[in-house]
């Protein structure tokens, strides 16, 4: 079976938050990304509330995972 050429094949919004707030802190998320649940007492909890309900927010996070794995 090939392997999906898609880096975000398996990851869970979870994962994919959680490995930004790795790399960025959550001032960086919210320079990056413009969204309040960045910037107003941020958790991995209340982002993912917030991401889950607004897909324009949420495609920009997938857009700015896929570009910090180059």
């Amino acid at each position: 079976m090939p392997q999906s050429k898609d880096p975000l094949h398996g990851k869970t919004l979870q994962m994919i938050l959680e490995d930004l707030t790795t790399k960025y802190s959550w001032e960086e998320l919210s320079d990056h990304i413009n969204i309040n649940c960045f910037k107003s007492n941020p958790s991995i909890k209340s982002s993912l509330t917030f991401l889950r309900k607004t897909p324009w927010a949420r495609k920009k996070v997938e857009e700015l995972y896929i570009n910090s794995l180059d």
